[in-house]
């Protein structure tokens, strides 16, 4: 994938974070995420410390909160399920504000919120601080099989090619007077959405194709790969570490 095509979770920098190999933090974010959903429910401060340690690795990193709190809104639907949990939920209730609320809901809306949002903050602070094509690297690396990481490449490596397709075909369709406004004006939009998949199909036999013509057998190949010492482990490891210390004291 080239410098053309970075993705713009992505934010660049030199820090410390960002020139851990990327096999390591995908391995240390996975513990961390495990670390969170282990958490009991009811541990609160556990979750806050949770937070914390997350914040210090954005200060280390140098990640503007501003970019994290835009990239982390795939979260939403997820807010609405939890929000509504404690109205719908049965079991015992409480009263706040006037309005009778589930216990049961209530927790279980908490810990949907908490443990989701801790998850997708952990998972976009690995975005941020590493390139998409580092990331499919580093899963190549710890043996994830082949064909899934080719066809994320590919998928990764193409979407902003089929987007601006897109875009111009809709073009195209309004510079000849095609601009619907109602439903019953949808056909040629509808029309075009298959042809665009036709192409899309034909360009990836060509692209698969094209491989093999330059000796693809499977497995994309890994460019600079270096052996990975234990210092650059264990500082990896730290906040994973931390994190699962935290989550064990929530059980104390």
């Amino acid at each position: 994938m080239g410098a053309g095509h970075a993705h713009t979770l992505h934010h660049a920098g030199d820090s410390v974070v960002h020139r851990l190999p990327a096999h390591v933090k995908i391995v240390a974010a996975f513990v961390m995420v495990v670390a969170v959903v282990a958490t009991p429910r009811e541990a609160f401060w556990v979750f806050g410390a949770h937070l914390l340690l997350l914040g210090a690795i954005w200060v280390t990193a140098r990640l503007p909160v501003a970019a994290i709190a835009a990239r982390s809104l795939i979260e939403a639907p997820f807010v609405v399920l939890a929000v509504l949990l404690p109205f719908f939920a049965t079991g015992p209730r409480t009263e706040f504000l006037g309005l009778s609320l589930s216990v049961d809901g209530l927790l279980a809306g908490w810990n949907i919120l908490v443990k989701g949002t801790l998850g997708v903050l952990i998972s976009v602070t690995l975005g941020m601080t590493t390139p998409v094509r580092d990331l499919l690297a580093g899963l190549s690396r710890l043996r994830v099989p082949g064909m899934i990481t080719t066809i994320a490449t590919l998928m990764v490596r193409y979407l902003e090619v089929i987007a601006d397709e897109a875009r111009r075909m809709r073009l195209a369709r309004v510079a000849r007077g095609h601009d619907p406004r109602f439903l019953w004006q949808i056909g040629p939009t509808i029309r075009g959405i298959g042809t665009l998949f036709l192409r899309s199909y034909e360009r990836g036999e060509r692209v698969h194709l094209a491989m093999l013509a330059r000796g693809y057998t499977g497995s994309m190949p890994l460019l600079g790969e270096a052996a990975t010492g234990r210092r650059t482990w264990t500082v990896a490891l730290v906040p994973a570490a931390a994190a699962v210390v935290l989550a064990t004291a929530g059980y104390a």
